[in-house]
């Protein structure tokens, strides 16, 4: 049985093992932004990729150097080749290129695939186990070994899915990794199995991996860790191949809330959990669940009856913990009163202090949140958005310029013979101070040559806004359908200190993009304390 008082080390391969799932794709801009919130949330772990597999992942890399995170970054890839010295091998060279500290190696723990997949025998898979991690050992200060099949490899041949696990420990694995990658393994037939795994290796450290396939990742995960596992790993919201990973906003709180656990993450961090999600899933342009445990929006939702009667006098009636325990709220589905306190704690974090919930301006800024909410807005994506509204309705934020109307011209140009190219044509009208401006913008499409436009427009008043930069840009419809459905786009900006991003909503997908794109001006002046133009 595992020790109550040992600490559990949480290890996120999001960036990695999520981004295999189904009709998911990160930038570069979305790892790192996912990377910097796993570090906030405070997370042993970042899996950020397969170095040398993909440009994407490269790139990645060498970006977090810069990152300086307070969580290991992890670096993931294979064993080496057959037949490939480890000083030679593609995979463990480019692994070493990542210059992490930490690395995770995968390798095979069921007999079939070392016959079928490898096209070898077990004693060259177990050779070159133990040879990669010796190798890495000498050069990294962490090794972790990821027995890919292992509870499937246990189940037909278990003393050699054991003898694989000792072979990684002898090269000097610091973590044995017992992984259900097929996802097919039942609660009872885990727990048989890793207890009787944890009797062979007594003091070394082992961690569990559990993908979802039969809905069972999470209840095999925390299985794993009453029987001794000292490090779990998921993916936030439970993304990934297939039917996906275990899923982190569920395991975290049920370790910390539920078993006691101890993690690196504090109780306060613990706050963000439910945002953290919001943002992966606004990321990877789906709509969040809605009944996802403790981080959806319904977890802590009721609706009339007996019920809300209950939980208003008192919160243990219908609910299991304090929902801001993860940063979620109770919803009264049938009162305006749910959503104010959430709302004073909100401002709070942008240093907006002492405002009494009862204060009209507070009210007025929750009617206009739920307005826009139901036509499509989602700020947990767009922080800027929400904090330009919030600053708003206390009467913080000057006006900088006023739109007018834009226009914008999107034509296919020729280059001679076949070869044609794309450009458009924008103009933007703009008062500024006591001014109207009315200026012309080109670009390689229609967003291009409005953001062109605009910062054109602006930047005698204001010079600041030269510097501002489109980094990532996503469009989701959100109701209707063909041409005229309804979309929201979230784009990314920065400049030469900062990262933001704003959303817009329309039935119009330019007029969406240039709304966000006016948001996202604004914010900057107001961040640079720009002086207002007379």
């Amino acid at each position: 049985m595992g020790d109550p008082s040992h600490p559990i080390l949480v290890y996120d391969t999001t960036l990695r093992d999520g981004s295999q799932g189904e009709g998911i794709l990160f930038s570069v801009e979305d790892k790192i932004r996912i990377a910097r919130r796993l570090d906030d949330l405070g997370v042993d772990f970042i899996e950020g990729g397969w170095p040398g597999a993909n440009p994407k992942d490269s790139e990645f890399f060498r970006r977090a150097k810069q990152l300086k995170l307070r969580s290991g970054l992890v670096a993931f890839g294979s064993t080496r080749r057959s037949g490939v010295r480890a000083e030679e091998d593609v995979v463990l060279q480019g692994l070493l290129r990542a210059e992490t500290r930490i690395v995770t190696v995968f390798g095979k723990a069921w007999d079939f695939h070392v016959t079928e997949a490898l096209a070898i025998d077990g004693e060259k898979n177990l050779a070159l186990i133990e040879d990669s991690i010796r190798y890495l050992k000498s050069r990294v200060d962490v090794v972790i070994f990821d027995a890919e099949h292992f509870f499937d490899g246990f189940k037909g041949n278990p003393e050699y899915a054991l003898r694989v696990l000792g072979a990684a420990r002898d090269g000097g694995a610091d973590f044995l990794t017992l992984c259900d990658t097929n996802g097919g393994t039942m609660v009872s037939e885990l727990g048989a199995i890793f207890g009787k795994t944890a009797l062979r290796f007594p003091g070394t450290p082992l961690a569990i991996h559990c993908h979802d396939d039969c809905g069972l990742a999470v209840a095999n995960s925390l299985m794993a860790v009453s029987l001794g596992a000292v490090q779990v790993q998921g993916t936030i919201n439970g993304i990934g191949e297939r039917c996906g990973n275990a899923n982190l906003t569920t395991i975290i709180p049920n370790l910390m809330l539920k078993m006691g656990r101890s993690t690196g993450i504090s109780q306060e961090r613990l706050r963000s959990l439910q945002s953290l999600s919001r943002l992966v899933d606004e990321l990877v342009n789906r709509s969040p669940r809605k009944d996802q445990p403790y981080v959806g929006m319904s977890a802590f939702a009721h609706k009339g009856g007996v019920h809300v009667s209950a939980v208003l006098k008192d919160g243990r009636t219908y609910e299991h913990i304090v929902p801001e325990q993860v940063g979620n709220q109770r919803r009264i589905l049938v009162s305006e009163q749910a959503g104010r306190s959430n709302l004073v704690a909100k401002l709070a974090d942008y240093g907006i202090l002492g405002v009494d919930p009862s204060d009209p301006r507070l009210q007025g800024l929750l009617g206009e949140i739920k307005d826009l909410e139901n036509h499509g807005y989602q700020f947990d994506g767009a922080e800027a958005s929400f904090e330009l509204r919030a600053r708003r309705a206390m009467g913080e934020v000057p006006v900088y310029f006023e739109t007018e109307g834009f226009r914008v011209i999107d034509e296919r140009r020729s280059r001679g013979g076949d070869d044609k190219d794309m450009g458009a044509e924008a103009t933007v009208k703009v008062k500024v101070g006591q001014g109207q401006l009315h200026l012309v913008g080109e670009g390689a499409g229609p967003v291009d040559a409005l953001h062109t436009a605009l910062l054109k427009a602006l930047e005698g008043a204001y010079p600041g806004v030269k510097n501002i930069r489109l980094a990532d840009y996503k469009v989701r419809i959100l109701r209707g359908g063909g041409t005229k459905a309804q979309v929201r786009v979230l784009v990314e900006w920065q400049d030469e200190t900062r990262q933001w991003s704003t959303v817009g909503v329309s039935d119009h997908i330019i007029a969406a993009s240039y709304d966000a794109m006016v948001e996202a001006v604004n914010y900057k002046l107001f961040k640079d304390q720009a002086v207002p133009a007379q």
